[in-house]
């Protein structure tokens, strides 16, 4: 355990869309967690690539009167075949670029792409031109994206993912860390993943999964060596955010849902594993 005077402060956030439809549902329960930030993949059921200005105005809105900021935009940039046009996703990661501006950001999730019918080594060359393309431009408007390592893409592995960030080589291009889609594809977190990409993450999303169901589980409760991870990012100095993402009642391509009362149960077990680890959450 970390001592209290060794202690460290990671920002408590979470996927609204988790919780409610309604944003300004997602504020009040993420509020009562302790939370005083929000990763907004969708509001009023549209996702942040389909918001209209007069959406993303609207959600700007809500998020002030209350004193909300946003951890990140939770795009669905590169979850798509990699087939895909490259200028695809260019475009549309510009407008979800606009959408993380508006709301204040510089955090933005990505993927690289699904591969179906394909096995991953025959696309590697046409997902680095697609992932540098995006990464020029995170480059020229400012902004991180946070690639995320999610079943079914070529960074789904510790290898791929590596061999990604380091042959796309920007510093617009970095990692968001999920333990439950490692477990998913096979990965146990901290034996197999932590040595190798802790230097590139810089976002941290909390879930757990069984290894031999791969079912969603909360913090703590299954086999992503969560209590271990904590406390190795702990000991890492890391002292960015902590951005829940239960999926404790269901799981889809673009995101998932928990419910209030089930994202609290995952925020409660979450907060039992950084108190034994001397990590300060929340407000």
């Amino acid at each position: 355990m970390v001592s209290e005077q060794q202690s460290v402060a990671w920002s408590l956030s979470g996927f609204g869309d988790e919780i409610d439809h309604d944003p300004r549902v997602q504020v009040a329960v993420l509020q009562a967690l302790g939370a005083d930030h929000i990763e907004v993949r969708s509001a009023w059921a549209t996702n942040v690539a389909e918001m209209s200005d007069e959406q993303v105005a609207r959600l700007q809105g809500i998020l002030a009167e209350n004193s909300m900021s946003v951890s990140a935009v939770a795009s669905p940039i590169g979850k798509v075949d990699v087939s895909e046009d490259v200028e695809h996703e260019v475009a549309r990661l510009r407008r979800v670029v606009e959408v993380a501006k508006a709301l204040d950001t510089t955090n933005i999730r990505v993927f690289s792409f699904f591969h179906e019918g394909r096995e991953p080594d025959a696309v590697r060359d046409d997902v680095l031109v697609r992932m540098a393309a995006l990464a020029r431009v995170a480059e020229r408007a400012g902004v991180t994206l946070l690639h995320e390592n999610e079943k079914d893409i070529f960074g789904d592995v510790p290898s791929r993912i590596v061999d990604m960030v380091e042959s796309v080589g920007s510093p617009a291009l970095r990692l968001a860390w999920d333990n439950a889609n490692f477990v998913q594809v096979g990965v146990r977190p901290m034996t197999e993943a932590y040595e190798t990409l802790r230097p590139y993450v810089d976002y941290l999303q909390v879930k757990d999964a069984v290894m031999e169901t791969g079912k969603v589980v909360p913090a703590g409760h299954g086999d992503g060596q969560l209590p271990e991870t904590v406390a190795a990012f702990a000991r890492s100095g890391y002292a960015g955010f902590a951005s829940l993402e239960p999926h404790l009642d269901e799981a889809f391509t673009l995101g998932g849902f928990s419910g209030p009362v089930a994202f609290g149960d995952a925020a409660r077990a979450f907060r039992s594993l950084t108190d034994a680890a001397g990590v300060v959450t929340g407000r």
